[in-house]
């Protein structure tokens, strides 16, 4: 008998995005072309269509935006907190007004779902605008002395799988402490950083306080390396991380760096089973895995296992993959091409190592870059799949039988960005909690974000806080 309840597609329509046929550089208050004339085009990972070509940024154009930012710099800093204030504001409004379209743009270019872009990523976004325009006329009072100065020119590098998100972490402090700057988007996902330089100039932002230069890894390198740059700041792979360590190492260059994770999500045997599989779904399927501080290593306490993975596999198995722009899409597309390639290697060799794999039978598109939600049993320590970050939609499953061994296992990762808890007692919580070496230990809950929380990891993590109070000082000379 068939089900009263059936699926059937709610789509959202895309039609409220005009994505033009191609995009330049935003330097200076103004799109241009870059220097060199190079282009390249930005694909839907769900469907494999060309949205739109952009310009390239080179060195030449690196430069051009760099001495723009240097000369706003000068007026911008000598703005009074509350005039700041007033734009940060105006482009938190101008965001809200705007959710409905950014969100399908994001959905479009990153291949995440929309429900994931419309109620988590955009209210982030507009939040972390509103949370640092009420800081900028009180940094006096941020707890880093009295009259801190802005540093001056802001680089920024950032990924592509939360481009907007990440875009409002770097720019939104650095514009309320009064420094200007030069924006990497990701080469895969430049969209929504383009559409924001259009939102700057809706918001009558001074010309060259933001500038956007789309462009692959020799753009973020020059960028990194330009000699009139006084702030960077990387979210991406450690990799990465480490090459701009040593680029601006013996300069006298401000870094942080946000870079990869392997966090372990630990379940106590008296924790709310039901509650905990709902966590551990949205610690790992969120965006497809595709997250820094995903709960990619999931340690149960060996005595409920078994009642945790059959109550989990259910879970899996109502999970809907497909068009990310459907409303009751639960996993959506994987980013890129070569995104796809690395899980698929990682996860061919959790295999050839013994691990059991799992996928819950669903049916993948035909075309466009997709890869069921997996989990392995039977892995140990020695295994990549328990060692390396993946990113994309697969949890390894370990199991402990003591407190010290959880916390044993999950601090025996080179990574340290977040981590979680399961358990009844607050007391264990806080016992298990000061002995995990993570920047974000979250309880009874997973991947909840606030901006006035800071965020950052230990180790091969990275170094240096965003978000909250804490993410004013990377901006300032305290």
């Amino acid at each position: 008998m068939a089900s009263a309840f059936a699926y059937a597609p709610a789509p959202e329509s895309r039609a409220i995005v005009d994505i033009a046929p191609s995009y330049g550089l935003f330097i200076d208050g103004e799109f241009t072309e870059a220097a060199d004339g190079k282009v390249f085009k930005t694909v839907s990972p769900s469907t494999e269509e060309v949205l739109s070509e952009i310009a390239q940024a080179g060195a030449e154009d690196v430069d051009r935006a760099v001495r723009a930012a240097r000369k706003a710099f000068e007026k911008w800093s000598a703005l009074p907190g509350s005039e700041r204030a007033k734009y940060l504001f105006r482009i938190a409004r101008i965001i809200q007004e705007r959710s409905r379209e950014l969100a399908v743009l994001e959905t479009l270019d990153n291949g995440k779902p929309i429900k994931e872009t419309r109620d988590a990523d955009l209210p982030l976004v507009a939040a972390h605008f509103f949370y640092y325009a009420g800081w900028a006329d009180k940094l006096d009072h941020a707890g880093f002395g009295a009259n801190p100065r802005p540093l001056g020119v802001a680089g920024q590098v950032i990924p592509w799988n939360f481009p907007l998100l990440m875009l409002a972490w770097k720019i939104a402090p650095a514009l309320a402490t009064g420094n200007t700057v030069v924006l990497k988007p990701a080469e895969t996902t430049p969209l929504s950083a383009l559409f924001f330089a259009d939102i700057c100039r809706q918001a009558d932002l001074p010309r060259g306080v933001v500038n956007i230069l789309p462009g692959y890894g020799d753009t973020g390198a020059a960028l990194v390396a330009h000699p009139d740059v006084n702030k960077v700041a990387f979210t991406g792979s450690t990799a990465v991380g480490k090459e701009i360590a040593k680029t601006v190492a013996g300069s006298r260059k401000k870094l942080t760096l946000e870079l990869g994770g392997k966090g372990a999500n630990i379940v106590f045997d008296d924790a709310p089973i039901d509650q905990a599989v709902e966590g551990i779904v949205n610690g790992i399927f969120f965006n497809q895995g595709q997250v820094c501080c995903a709960g990619s290593r999931l340690l149960v306490q060996e005595s409920i296992q078994d009642e945790l993975l059959d109550s989990l596999k259910r879970r899996l198995s109502t999970l809907r993959l497909g068009d990310p722009l459907d409303k009751n899409t639960d996993i959506g597309a994987i980013n890129s091409e070569e995104q796809l390639s690395r899980i698929t290697t990682l996860v061919e060799a959790g295999e050839a190592e013994g691990a059991e794999r799992w996928s819950p039978a669903c049916e993948i598109p035909s075309s466009g870059y997709w890869f069921a939600p997996t989990l392995f049993t039977n892995v140990t320590q020695a295994h990549r799949i328990a060692r390396d970050e993946i990113f994309g939609p697969v949890l390894s499953v370990l199991t402990f039988r003591t407190p010290d061994e959880a916390v044993a296992k999950a601090n025996n990762t080179p990574y340290g960005l977040s981590a979680g808890i399961w358990t009844e007692k607050g007391s264990r919580i806080l016992a298990v909690a000061n002995k995990l070496r993570a920047g974000v230990v979250w309880s009874n809950t997973f991947n909840k974000f606030d901006p006035t929380s800071p965020f950052g990891g230990y180790k091969e993590s990275g170094f240096g806080r965003e978000g909250g109070r804490h993410g004013l000082e990377a901006y300032l000379d305290v």
